[in-house]
């Protein structure tokens, strides 16, 4: 009877590895042949391109479903969780800092468009009114909040420590001259629009910028460089990078239909990076 259990058993166990040897190479086939994609992305211009990037993708036999996020600190949570197969939203430096900070491995696979930062008020129409004393709102993230801080400098209000502005870690902690006593005031991003009110100007970031109706051309008193390094790019897990479904999502964001709208639509709030 011993025998014949081992037997069975033995049997059973060569049938499993059997399946499993099967089965494993559909498994690898099937995430390589993925048609389907969950793409994290801001909301306002995010949605919109999206919505085109879509249509150009479709026709490649390429679905994405887009998962609209209000924060910028989930998007990578929910990639580097599985909750998300891509995410396109940030720039380079962010994404730096959260693989750092947080424990990432999620890496750019293309580039997307640069949205030039601005400073806005609903008290001032320009700088040259900016009061002494002014409570000046930034992003508390690293990577915007330094990005504001060297704004300002641009704009001769404050200077940084050199090294900060080299090393582009620049905090409220680095300011080495404030002439005009500015108050610097930071929150989280998603808060900056709904605070103004109760600043004198503030950071805000355009895809936020643009869901509160302000408009870099008409409405910011500070703009930076379209130029800028701040390119937004679309990020995978590092295992995906080079999945075929990853370069098919690039193509089709970077397709002449999607520069075009780009250019057309926002008038040179958002230019296309590719």
């Amino acid at each position: 009877m011993l025998h014949t259990i081992r037997r069975r058993t033995a049997a059973a166990t060569a049938l499993s590895l059997a399946a499993i040897a099967l089965l494993a190479p559909f498994g690898t086939l099937h995430a390589q042949d993925k048609k389907t994609l969950k793409v994290g992305v801001s909301v306002g211009n995010g949605e919109q391109i999206f919505e085109v990037v879509k249509k150009v993708a479709a026709r490649d036999g390429l679905a994405i479903d887009v998962i609209v996020f209000n924060d910028y600190q989930l998007p990578n949570a929910a990639l580097a969780a599985g909750d998300l197969d891509a995410n396109a939203f940030q720039h380079q430096p962010f994404l730096d800092n959260q693989n750092k900070a947080r424990g990432f491995d999620i890496v750019p696979v293309g580039l997307t468009i640069t949205a030039p930062l601005g400073f806005y008020s609903r008290k001032i129409k320009s700088l040259d009114a900016l009061p002494d004393g002014a409570t000046v709102g930034i992003q508390n993230d690293p990577s915007n909040g330094n990005r504001a801080l060297l704004l300002l400098q641009e704009a001769k209000l404050i200077t940084l420590k050199p090294e900060a502005v080299k090393n582009n870690t620049a905090t409220p902690l680095d300011v080495l001259t404030n002439p005009r006593k500015l108050k610097l005031v930071p929150l989280d991003a998603a808060q900056l629009p709904r605070s103004l009110d109760d600043l004198t100007i503030a950071s805000i970031n355009n895809d936020y910028a643009e869901k509160a109706g302000l408009s870099l051309a008409r409405d910011a008193v500070i703009k930076e460089s379209p130029k800028s390094p701040y390119a937004n790019l679309i990020a995978v897990r590092r295992a995906d990078k080079d999945q075929p479904w990853a370069r098919q999502l690039v193509k089709a964001y970077q397709s002449p239909e999607v520069k075009s709208f780009i250019e057309t639509k926002f008038n040179g709030a958002l230019v296309p990076a590719f």
